[in-house]
């Protein structure tokens, strides 16, 4: 089989999660980082469809976890956003950049902590995902965690791992609004409770 059509078949098989049709292309030769119409590689189709084995078998064949896609979501960015705690250790395991961003200027940390994803967060913050990292819309994961949350319980929880990890609660957001007062303003006592024991 030639370099191509084991190309062909490995991202045909990442499509059927089809994992040992895409053994047998990486072992012909294949091309662990060519694209789709949507720049996505292998990997990265493979993580936006939860699919861990095929991940897997990707990194330990040498795929690169910090490949983007044309919107600018590597198969770490896109694990660690969306809570796929499985996949997000793999790319961890294989070399995923910390310190990335997506296209909003944000880390990993910053949608993990908007969407409540505790375990995620916990592993992104013990892998060493800057904590205060501002993104482009001016927000640290500590204010997402309040602006784009909803006051839940995992979110009080969030709140709390960012504290105890160092977030700083005197950065400003947009217009210059502090966590605190953001989470006054929506009535989320428990994480108003959450900053003052943390200042």
């Amino acid at each position: 089989m030639s370099s191509e059509g084991a190309t062909a078949q490995l991202l045909a098989a990442v499509g059927d999660n089809n994992t040992s049709s895409a053994a047998r292309a990486i072992k012909a030769g294949a091309n662990l980082e060519a694209r789709d119409d949507r720049a996505r590689t292998p990997l990265v189709v493979a993580t936006k469809a939860n699919h861990v084995k095929l991940a897997r078998l990707l990194l330990e064949s040498g795929a690169d976890p910090n490949a983007r896609d044309k919107i600018q979501d590597s198969a770490f960015l896109y694990a660690g956003a969306e809570g796929l705690d499985e996949i997000l250790k793999l790319t961890l395991e294989h070399g995923a950049d910390v310190r990335s961003t997506n296209r909003y200027g944000g880390t990993a940390l910053i949608p993990a902590s908007e969407h409540g994803h505790v375990e995620t967060v916990r592993i992104l913050l013990a892998a060493g995902v800057p904590v205060n990292h501002v993104d482009n819309l001016s927000w640290t994961a500590l204010h997402e965690a309040i602006v784009l949350g909803n006051g839940s319980r995992d979110h009080v929880t969030v709140v709390r791992l960012l504290l105890e990890a160092g977030a700083d609660p005197s950065i400003p957001g947009k217009q210059g609004v502090l966590p605190r007062d953001l989470a006054a303003r929506r009535g989320y006592r428990e994480i108003v409770k959450e900053i003052d024991r943390a200042s």
